[in-house]
């Protein structure tokens, strides 16, 4: 069976080296397991910026000899890599997740659904649908899971999986009022869908926000089958049926 993998990480907030030097350990340590999928938060890279300034000074073009560079660092064995950043495409800032496999970009996803402060990103348009150890999978980038829509279009295009990179990072109060609903909403889009979901999340603390995750596998009926606990970092990894 294939094993699929989330990581928990603690925010890294424009320190693009340092969050791939934590990276790299994750990597080495899902390789280990075994693990053919990992999947990393949303915005990881540069971490989740919504002030346009700071996003545009640390945003990534995937066609650029920076990324090129990026790529280079990352091994070229172990499994398909699905990394939270910030992209800049012809003058447009993206919330995107890219799908690399053995230092190579297979392709990208942009969240679609934007929140109030996400206005300096531009929306995506597309779910593509991409494969690793046989198992077909598509991508929303947290709120998107709100839309039954956006998981809807993984399923009609053949997907098994969802992935779900995920930030968390809230405001106290408002991260207490969502610390147990952020699966139940998951859950209905894998009933809807018939789709299996995996998501990974920061956790940790900073100037009055907090962030839990969770990181977790969810099944076609919405069931939590493997969760990390709250509050810490972690690897999770996961043999998912066929």
């Amino acid at each position: 069976m294939p094993r699929i993998a989330a990581a928990q990480t603690p925010e890294f907030r424009e320190d693009v080296d340092a969050a791939l030097t934590y990276a790299l350990g994750v990597i080495a340590d899902a390789t280990a397991q075994g693990a053919d999928l990992l999947v990393f938060p949303e915005a990881y890279l540069q971490g989740y910026l919504t002030d346009e300034t700071s996003a545009r000074r640390h945003a990534l073009n995937l066609a650029s000899p920076e990324f090129d560079t990026l790529l280079a660092r990352l091994p070229k064995l172990g499994p398909t890599l699905v990394l939270g950043l910030i992209e800049a495409d012809a003058g447009a800032l993206f919330n995107t997740a890219a799908v690399i496999a053995h230092g190579r970009l297979l392709g990208r996803y942009r969240k679609t659904h934007l929140l109030g402060r996400e206005q300096l990103f531009t929306p995506g348009t597309d779910s593509p649908v991409f494969e690793t150890a046989g198992v077909k999978f598509g991508v929303n980038i947290c709120y998107d899971t709100n839309f039954p829509q956006a998981a809807a279009k993984v399923a009609d295009a053949g997907a098994t999986l969802l992935v779900c990179p995920a930030n968390n990072m809230m405001a106290r109060p408002t991260a207490e009022h969502w610390r147990h609903r952020h699966n139940p909403a998951r859950g209905e889009r894998c009933r809807e869908t018939g789709l299996w979901l995996i998501s990974a999340d920061v956790t940790g603390e900073r100037d009055g926000r907090v962030a839990w995750g969770p990181t977790a596998v969810l099944n076609p009926d919405g069931e939590v089958v493997a969760q990390l606990p709250l509050e810490r970092p972690g690897l999770l990894v996961f043999e998912m049926p066929v």
